[in-house]
């Protein structure tokens, strides 16, 4: 990565953001900042070309400067990307839009983090055209869409896990999108409260850009970003498969996970999802019509030769005494299962109480089942939160 400026009085952040650019960075004191980005890029003389500038507001009483430096880094210098690190991203995160800020990040993100924040930062910058390509390709974020050929298999019940259990590791790079257009609920199993909508995304500015596009999204406890279904049927009416591709596009370039919840079928917001899809997440309950539907999906998918080629198959709510085995599904689908979950009441307690099982991190069976889910989109694997203190103190990235 090119030269990074961080003005920072934290000896721990500088530590992290230099182990995420490599030895390639410039730190200074908060009150060592000029005024004028010329003369801050001139401090940073012999550094290499500057491209992202990080501007810790965590311990200030007030943001005005930065954001006032920031301003001015978009008027003089528009190749330079400007991060901005703070512990009130909500707050912060309008006027920072408003300022020209790439993008925000708290004070605590692990290594792996900041350097996909910076990438993504200072990427989008050369994606404008304001400066050559860097060396290293443009890298989009993963697109895992959870679909299903009919509803009440919980395939919501399985994003939300999944976007949890994403979150986890990258708390500040997973994005769980709402696409069951007229009736979804993520927001209720998410026991989430939405100030804006993906109504609001498409009647607003939110389409615009990344940044606007951000502003909209609401925050999980867990750290996962969420952009949540419509209010009502009627606000559906005005999202189209275009709307539907824009948001996917801007929200790749900017998240390593985006994860997206589905209605029932392929209809035509479906299919635009599946243009963006890196890969496909088929939900089906253990009973006849949910496999011959699934059938019936993977050959159109197979006939029409849509994407992605990645596809995985989950088999829910599974029991015994039913009729149908795990097997009976592979041979009707003709593929192996890739995971199993059994029927359980845990299941349905947690999405009625709004709590998915792996923000909990329980023992039993069926959240390592889940974990491993995860585990199959994420290079690091799962832990409990023992188990990731562990590996951070081993030097792990998470």
């Amino acid at each position: 990565m090119s030269s990074v400026i961080l003005a920072s009085a934290s000896t721990d952040l500088a530590r992290r953001v230099r182990l995420a650019t490599g030895d390639d960075l410039f730190v200074l004191a908060p009150e060592q900042v000029p005024a004028g980005p010329a003369q801050l890029l001139a401090l940073a003389q012999g550094s290499g070309q500057v491209r992202a500038v990080v501007i810790d507001v965590t311990a200030s009483a007030s943001a005005d400067s930065a954001l006032g430096l920031t301003e001015r880094f978009q008027e003089q210098f528009p190749h330079v990307a400007v991060v901005i690190v703070t512990n009130a991203p909500d707050e912060l995160a309008l006027p920072a839009l408003r300022a020209g800020a790439r993008d925000l990040m708290e004070p605590s993100l692990p290594v792996e983090e900041i350097r996909w924040v910076l990438r993504r930062a200072v990427e989008t910058r050369v994606g404008q055209g304001t400066v050559d390509s860097l060396d290293e390709q443009v890298v989009a974020g993963r697109v895992i869409t959870v679909a299903s050929p009919k509803g009440g298999v919980g395939k919501t019940t399985i994003a939300t896990n999944l976007a949890v259990g994403l979150a986890g590791q990258s708390p500040q790079g997973t994005v769980l999108v709402d696409l069951d257009i007229q009736f979804g609920d993520v927001a209720a199993a998410l026991d989430l409260e939405p100030t804006y909508t993906l109504a609001d995304a498409v009647l607003g500015a939110g389409l615009r850009d990344v940044m606007g596009l951000k502003t909209l999204l609401t925050r999980h406890d867990s750290g996962l970003h969420v952009l949540c279904g419509v209010l009502s049927p009627a606000e559906a009416d005005h999202v189209t498969a275009g709307h539907v591709s824009t948001i996917i596009n801007l929200l790749k370039s900017e998240f390593r996970y985006v994860v997206l919840d589905t209605a029932p079928g392929l209809g035509e917001h479906t299919l635009a999802a599946l243009d963006h899809t890196t890969d496909l997440l088929l939900v089906t309950s253990l009973d006849v019509p949910g496999v011959r539907g699934l059938r019936k999906e993977l050959e159109l998918l197979d006939e029409l030769d849509l994407p992605p080629a990645t596809r995985h198959v989950v088999v829910n709510m599974a029991e015994r005494g039913t009729g149908l085995t795990v097997a009976d599904v592979e041979a009707t689908i003709d593929r192996k299962i890739d995971f199993s979950f059994p029927r359980s009441p845990k299941f349905l307690m947690s999405t009625n109480r709004g709590k998915p099982l792996l923000e909990e991190r329980g023992r039993d069976r069926i959240t390592k089942d889940l974990e491993a889910m995860v585990t199959r989109f994420s290079p690091i694997a799962v832990g409990t939160p023992q188990t990731r203190r562990r590996a951070r103190h081993r030097g792990v990235a998470l």
